[in-house]
């Protein structure tokens, strides 16, 4: 009898035209259950995503589109100004974040791939935000040299206590960029909000070293993050078949890739016979097979307690969401979340409400909020 009525009412409501929503799926971690409510679906490839003071989001995506989610609902007018990304291969529009003085200034900061008669490289331009549109678009860092390759764009961005921002820049698919101080490519750049090499970047006092380099030896950064207790930026990047790493940042320091790696070529041959080299720096963290990881972000809520401190990583290629427990610095379990899923964790984030929010990589990309089951 109950199917019955189940099965009336819903007849009721395509009549009226009005969206079914099915239960949420319950999933357990070791320390929580949890749900996810779907925010928004039909996102084509979304990268990144931003909470505004008035409870709005900002989410990019890859196509070169900058959407608002409002009061819950995806409007369906992209946010005008945008500079053209180049998309192609993995190029296209990236991360987004807000300045630290945006309720104040209204700035913020986008990441993008750029083509010009020279190459496809990676650029940041800093922008205000009114209207539902960008003023004031201005170019503050380009990656140079270009390149014609398609691929390992980086672009991921953070701003640590002093206000300065941290931009990834991959090695473009050509491994050995990554240890040429003077080429851009591989490393993490700092700058101030002007695009000015921040003050004590190790490249200020070396002229063999460009002097927005923060890190190098970094193939391709797609996940960075603030210390919620040090302030120190973390980073995630891809090896290739293997070898992805998460990483602390200290300045001029050597990553080592490709000269070190615990990961091999794709072909199945080595890249090198090294994973260790006096002067690189070995991973906090790495995975072997290869997860894929992008999107990265430290809980730190009240909705779920027993997470407070895990590092949450979404995985592209095996398509799940992964929990660290971190304690003095290192990784002392892995846990791993949203396998059945089968989802592309594109982005991770912990919002202002105290939840955890996910972008999914697909041509019908979704925002997820991680909420608690009861």
């Amino acid at each position: 009898m109950r199917l019955i009525q189940l099965l009336i009412a819903l007849s009721g409501l395509l009549l009226l035209g009005l969206p079914f929503v099915a239960a949420s799926q319950t999933f357990t971690s070791e320390d929580a259950q949890f749900r996810l409510e779907t925010v928004a679906d039909g996102l084509e490839h979304p990268w990144g995503l931003a909470f505004l003071p008035d409870g709005s989001m900002l989410v990019t995506e890859r196509a070169g589109r900058l959407r608002v989610i409002q009061n819950g609902k995806l409007l369906p007018q992209a946010v005008r100004g945008l500079p053209a990304p180049a998309v192609s291969g993995q190029g296209g529009l990236f991360d987004i974040i807000l300045h630290p003085d945006f309720k104040e200034n209204k700035t913020l900061f986008l990441s993008y791939a750029h083509r010009s008669n020279r190459g496809m490289t990676t650029r940041v331009a800093r922008a205000l935000f009114e209207e539902r549109a960008l003023k004031s678009v201005t170019v503050i860092f380009e990656a140079l040299p270009r390149s014609n390759t398609s691929r390992h764009f980086g672009g991921r961005m953070a701003f640590d206590a002093s206000g300065y921002l941290y931009i990834s820049v991959g090695d473009r698919g050509e491994m050995d960029r990554a240890q040429d101080t003077r080429d851009d490519a591989g490393g993490v750049h700092r700058i101030t909000v002007n695009g000015e090499p921040a003050p004590g970047n190790p490249g200020l006092d070396d002229p063999n070293i460009n002097n927005t380099f923060f890190t190098w030896g970094n193939r391709n950064i797609q996940g960075m993050t603030v210390h919620p207790e040090t302030g120190d930026i973390w980073t995630h990047e891809h090896g290739p078949r293997g070898g992805d790493e998460i990483n602390i940042l200290n300045a001029g320091t050597n990553y080592g890739w490709p000269e070190i790696t615990y990961g091999i070529g794709y072909s199945g041959l080595p890249i090198t016979l090294d994973t260790k080299r006096e002067g690189m720096a070995q991973p906090l963290h790495y995975w072997d097979p290869s997860i894929a990881p992008s999107g990265m972000a430290f809980y730190t809520g009240a909705e779920f307690p027993k997470w407070q401190g895990s590092l949450f990583v979404g995985a592209l290629k095996l398509r799940k969401l992964v929990r660290l427990e971190i304690e003095n610095g290192k990784v002392v379990s892995e846990e791993d979340l949203l396998t059945s899923l089968k989802e592309r964790i594109r982005d991770v984030r912990t919002g202002p409400d105290g939840t955890l929010w996910l972008l999914t990589d697909s041509p019908q990309g979704k925002v997820y909020r991680v909420v608690p089951a009861q």
